[in-house]
């Protein structure tokens, strides 16, 4: 393999806990690919907007993939139209063609003066839930003229070609923060919050968000709009003939022609023919996202000996010739390309305090 990525989401603690959090953790692998890695122009380290509609490494996917031309436009990542192809929502007729949106089920919590957004990924909404819920949903957006259709229990999609200027965020970009600062801004925002607020109504005290409630589960109280993007559109950028671990909304960036491995292991990467190849590590994204730091550090023990160890030994016997970690928190994202000859700088002492800006 001529060249491997290596995106980890969330591998970055804050700044604050840093020093704490790597203390606690045994990484010499970790610590080899950033401490040696290549010395080039430009800085390793970017900071982001600390209001951003998407997170550092969904920019960094956005530019990768050739989005961020719609994704400047959108505020987040125009992933709809090929998410709905990919999960056979469409029928590829004329009639689909147009702007859409996903809308996910999601928790709102109140804080002390403020609404707050859930982390989607702890609802755990089972697919006849989804469906009863949808089912609601479904005629509220059509009285007011859009499409709403079902893609399964976490995702759903609207057709709304008049909104095409409407700035939206990811929910992850949005998660544990006042939700004001990420609602959809501009033309559709009057028309969208209208039907938020309706079907956020008609959720309230069901007999299914009741039913989660006794189950100690959070009640599925709003629904988010973000990943506006146009049924057929094409990409230019194809930087990768095989990306690794995409799923979800991941699966909507890789263009026809590219393999798309949805769970594979270090040993299944290195044996690929592939020449450039893309490997996302989404293990610590959710233990960060809630502030779970001890999953978080076993996350990090995990990626260290199920890949950073594997991936430093595949660099040393030159069976990858160079491998990028792209490594991001909420706020900033770091780069690290290393190859077999940076390796060989025995003077720099492998540590993880690399990882600090």
């Amino acid at each position: 393999m001529t060249h491997l990525d290596i995106l980890i989401p969330f591998g970055l603690p804050p700044p604050e806990l840093a020093a704490d959090l790597f203390r606690e953790l045994n990484a010499p692998a970790l610590a080899a690919l950033t401490a040696r890695a290549k010395t080039g122009a430009g800085s390793r380290h970017e900071r982001h907007d600390d209001f951003s509609r998407t997170l550092p490494h969904e920019s960094w996917l956005g530019q990768r993939f050739g989005r961020d031309s719609r994704l400047r436009v959108s505020g987040s990542l125009p992933v709809a139209g090929n998410m709905m192809r990919h999960l056979g929502v469409t029928a590829n007729n004329a009639s689909d063609n147009g702007l859409w949106f996903v809308v996910e089920p999601v928790h709102i919590h109140i804080a002390r003066d403020h609404l707050v957004l859930t982390d989607p990924r702890q609802l755990m909404l089972t697919e006849p839930d989804a469906r009863v819920l949808f089912e609601i949903a479904k005629p509220l957006f059509n009285e007011s003229g859009h499409d709403l259709r079902y893609g399964n229990a976490r995702y759903w999609f609207l057709r709304a070609d008049a909104w095409d200027a409407l700035q939206t965020a990811s929910p992850e970009a949005a998660t544990g923060h006042n939700i004001d600062i990420w609602m959809p801004k501009g033309p559709g925002e009057r028309d969208w919050r209208k039907v938020q607020n309706e079907v956020q109504m008609h959720w309230f005290g069901h007999a299914i968000n009741n039913a989660r409630e006794v189950g100690r589960l959070k009640p599925v109280n709003s629904i988010w709009l973000w990943g506006g993007e146009h049924i057929g559109t094409k990409y230019d950028a194809r930087p990768y003939d095989a990306v690794f671990n995409f799923e979800g909304w991941l699966q909507a960036l890789a263009d026809d022609g590219v393999t798309v491995n949805t769970a594979a292991a270090a040993s299944s990467v290195l044996s690929s023919p592939s020449r450039q190849a893309l490997v996302v590590l989404d293990d610590l994204q959710e233990p960060a996202l809630s502030s779970d730091w001890a999953n978080w550090i076993d996350g990090l023990r995990r990626i260290e000996n199920d890949w950073c160890a594997p991936l430093l030994d595949a660099l040393k016997s030159g069976t990858i010739t160079s491998m990028t970690l792209i490594i991001t928190n909420d706020t900033g994202l770091s780069r690290f390309t290393t190859t077999r000859s940076s390796l060989r700088k025995f003077w720099v002492k492998p540590s993880l305090a690399t990882l600090c800006p």
